[in-house]
C-alpha cells in the first residue's frame, strides 16, 4: 500500500462512491493503492455489506485485500442506490425483508446509521436506532456541550443526548469530530467524563470512535515547552556581562522567575535579591498587585489570620478581625498568597478533568457561592469555625428585648464598626438583619479576594462552567465525602471474566467479607492499591472496569495497567486467606521502600 502523495488522489474517485471528495470527518481517510490503482474512502469500504478483512492490517488496503474489494465492487455494481438511482451501491439496511442499498455517502445524506462495531451494521432512515427519552421536561434550549450553540432538546438524528448525563445534548456532528481527535481512549462524555457508557450509545447512533491515542497525544513535542523553565533576565539594566540568557545556579547570576507570572524573570544580582529564597515579582505583576481593588481595599483592612482552620474555612473563613492589625508588607505577602487559592483550584479542575479522587470537602455554602455567585447565597452559623464571632451571633439570636440586644451592639461596637455592620436598633426584629450582616461579613465579603482566585483556577478546562450548569452532578462529588469501601462495594466493583472458578470466586467473597469484619490484617483500601493502584473509586470511575480472573498459581497477582486481579486456586479458604494476605501485605511494603527510595535519592 502506498502512501498518498500531497494532491495525488484527490481528483481521483472512491471506487465504490465515485465521489473524489477527501473529507476524513466525513467518509473516513481517503487512500490510493498506485500499484492496483485503486481508491477508496475508509468508511466507504468499511461498511460494504459483502466484504470482510481477511488481511493483516499492512495487507491490501487497510487489511481488506485487493482481489475482496474487486468482488465486492462487482457485486456492488448490479445493486442500485435507492437515493441517486445509481449503481455501485454496495452498503444494505440489516433490518430483516428491508431491500434498500444505498452508497455511504448517499446514506449519510438519508440520514441512515453506520456502526462502527460489531459487524458493522447499518440501518436505512427507516429502520434506524433512535433514542428514546420516556419524559420531555425540557421547555427551553439547551447548549450543545461542545460547541455551545443552542439546540432544541429533542433526540433527532442531528441531536444526540448524553446517556449519562440527563441535561447533556451535542450535535451529531460535533461528537464526530470529537470521537475522531480523542479516539477511544479519551473519548468520553463531556459533563461526567463517563466512558464506557458513553461510548457504548454513541456506537449505537453511529458515531464512529478510531482504535487511535488522541490526537493531541500524537503530536511531537507537542508540550515539550512546559518542560522548559524561563531563563532569561529581563529587568531593564541587566548587569550580567555575560548576557541576559546567562544562569549560574547557587550564584548571585542565578535567574529567578517571577512568582505570580512565571514567566519573567531576573538574575539575582541585578534585582539586589540576596537569596533564592527572596520573593520578586516582575513589573507588570507588580503593577497589577498595587493598582488593584483588593489591594488598595487590603490597606485599608485587616485580613487577620488563624491557626484553627480547615480546608473548607480557607476558602470562606479567616479569623477574628479583633487581631491586631498587620504591617503592610504582611498584608502584601497575604495579597500574592491568593495565587495560592487560583492553584488549588486549577489543580482541582484539571484532577477531576482527569479522574482524580472526590474533593468531598466543601460545605454548601461554599459549593452555593460557586455556582449562584456569593450575592446569592445565604451562609449559616455553621461555616463560622471562629468561636468569639460565632459567641456575638448567637447572642444576638437569642436576644429577647430590645435592652439586651443594644446592651450587645455596645459591647461589640468596635467590632461591628469595624466589618461595617453598626446599626440602629429600633426594634427586636432587626437582631436578624444584624446577625445576617455579621454572617455575610464574616464567611463572605472579607475573603472576597482569595475566593475569586480560586474560582479563577476553577476555569481551568471549563470545569466551573460544568459546575454552574449542571450543579445536581457535582454537588455529591464536591460536599460528600465517598462513602467507606466495603466488601460489597468491591464485589460490586470487580467484574468477573468468562470461566472462573467457582470455588475462587466463593473465597474471594468469604475473604472480602472477613476483611471488612477485622478478621486480616489487610484493609479494603490495601485490595483496591493492590489491583488499582488508588485507594479509593475516583468519581469517574475506572477505565478500563476493574476485573477479576482465577488462576492456576500460589499467589494473586494486581495487574495496575489494566485494573485486573489474578486470584490464586487453592484447595482450601485458609490457604486462601493466607495467601492474599501474604502477597498483598508484602507487595504494598516493598512500594512503599521502592517509592521512600527515590524520594530519598
Amino acid at each position: 500500500m502506498n502512501e498518498n502523495k500531497p494532491g495525488a488522489s484527490q481528483n481521483l474517485a472512491c471506487v465504490f462512491c465515485r465521489k473524489n471528495d477527501d473529507c476524513p470527518n466525513k467518509y473516513g481517510e481517503k487512500k490510493t493503492n498506485e500499484k492496483w490503482n485503486l481508491t477508496v474512502h475508509y468508511y466507504c469500504l468499511l461498511m460494504s455489506s459483502g466484504i470482510w478483512q481477511r488481511g493483516k492490517e499492512e495487507e491490501g488496503v487497510y487489511g481488506f485485500l485487493i482481489e475482496d474489494i474487486r468482488k465486492e465492487v462487482n457485486r456492488a455494481s448490479k445493486l442500485k442506490c435507492c437515493v441517486c438511482k445509481k449503481n455501485g451501491a454496495s452498503i444494505g439496511c440489516v433490518a430483516p425483508r428491508c431491500k434498500r442499498s444505498y452508497h455511504f455517502p448517499c446514506g449519510l445524506q438519508r440520514e441512515c446509521i453506520f456502526q462502527f462495531t460489531g459487524n458493522f451494521a447499518s440501518f436505512c432512515w427507516k429502520h434506524r436506532p433512535v433514542q428514546i427519552i420516556t419524559s420531555n421536561n425540557y421547555r427551553d434550549s439547551l447548549p450543545c456541550t461542545i460547541c455551545l450553540e443552542f439546540i432544541e432538546p429533542i433526540p433527532t438524528y442531528n441531536i444526540l443526548r448524553s446517556p449519562c448525563c440527563k441535561n447533556a445534548w451535542f450535535h451529531r456532528d460535533c461528537l464526530q469530530v470529537q470521537a475522531i481527535n480523542a479516539g477511544v481512549f479519551f473519548f468520553r462524555c463531556t459533563v461526567c467524563n463517563n466512558s464506557d457508557i458513553f461510548q457504548k450509545e454513541m456506537l449505537r447512533m453511529g458515531i464512529h470512535i478510531p482504535e487511535k491515542d488522541a490526537s493531541w497525544e500524537l503530536e511531537e513535542n507537542a508540550y515539550q515547552e512546559l518542560l522548559q523553565h524561563y531563563e532569561h533576565c529581563d529587568v531593564r539594566r541587566c548587569r550580567c556581562k555575560e548576557g541576559r540568557d546567562y544562569n549560574a545556579p547557587d550564584s548571585k547570576w542565578e535567574i529567578k522567575r517571577c512568582q505570580c507570572c512565571g514567566s519573567s524573570g531576573t538574575h539575582l544580582a541585578c534585582s539586589s535579591l540576596r537569596s533564592w529564597e527572596q520573593n520578586w515579582e516582575c513589573s507588570e505583576c507588580r503593577g497589577i498587585l498595587y493598582n488593584s481593588e483588593d489591594f488598595q481595599k487590603a490597606k485599608k483592612h485587616t485580613l487577620p489570620n488563624t491557626n484553627s482552620v480547615g480546608i473548607t474555612d480557607c476558602l470562606l473563613e479567616e479569623s477574628s478581625p479583633k487581631l491586631p492589625r498587620q504591617s503592610p508588607g504582611a498584608q502584601h505577602k497575604d495579597l500574592l498568597r491568593y495565587n495560592l487559592y487560583y492553584e488549588a483550584g486549577r489543580i482541582l479542575a484539571i484532577s477531576l478533568v482527569h479522574g482524580g479522587p472526590s474533593p468531598g470537602f466543601f460545605s454548601k455554602t461554599l459549593f452555593n457561592c460557586l455556582v449562584y455567585g456569593p450575592e446569592n447565597t445565604q451562609p449559616i452559623l455553621d461555616d463560622v469555625s471562629d468561636f468569639d464571632v460565632a459567641q456575638i451571633l448567637i447572642r444576638v439570636n437569642t436576644a429577647t428585648n430590645v435592652a439586651d440586644l443594644n446592651s450587645i451592639v455596645n459591647e461589640c461596637y468596635n467590632y461591628l464598626e469595624l466589618i461595617g455592620c453598626l446599626r440602629l436598633i429600633t426594634s427586636l426584629s432587626d437582631k436578624y438583619m444584624l446577625a445576617k450582616d455579621i454572617l455575610v461579613y464574616h464567611v463572605i465579603k472579607r475573603v472576597q479576594a482569595p475566593f475569586e482566585s480560586f474560582k479563577q483556577g476553577l476555569k481551568t478546562l471549563g470545569v466551573l462552567e460544568k459546575i454552574q450548569t449542571y450543579p445536581e452532578v457535582f454537588y455529591s462529588i464536591f460536599c460528600h465525602k465517598p462513602e467507606n469501601l466495603s466488601a460489597k462495594i468491591l464485589s460490586d466493583l470487580f467484574t468477573v471474566r468468562a470461566l472462573s472458578d467457582v470455588q475462587a470466586l466463593g473465597f474471594w467473597n468469604s475473604y472480602l467479607q472477613a476483611v471488612e469484619d477485622g478478621k486480616s490484617a489487610i484493609t479494603m483500601e490495601d485490595i483496591l492499591i493492590f489491583a488499582t493502584g488508588c485507594s479509593s473509586i475516583p468519581p469517574a470511575g475506572f477505565k478500563p472496569t476493574p476485573s477479576i480472573e482465577c488462576l492456576h498459581m500460589d499467589f494473586p497477582v494486581g495487574n495496575k495497567c489494566n485494573n485486573c486481579l489474578a486470584l490464586p486456586i487453592t484447595n482450601t479458604y485458609q490457604e486462601f486467606q493466607e495467601n492474599m494476605d501474604f502477597a498483598i501485605r508484602n507487595t504494598l511494603r516493598l512500594e512503599k521502600e521502592e517509592s521512600s527510595h527515590y524520594i530519598g535519592h
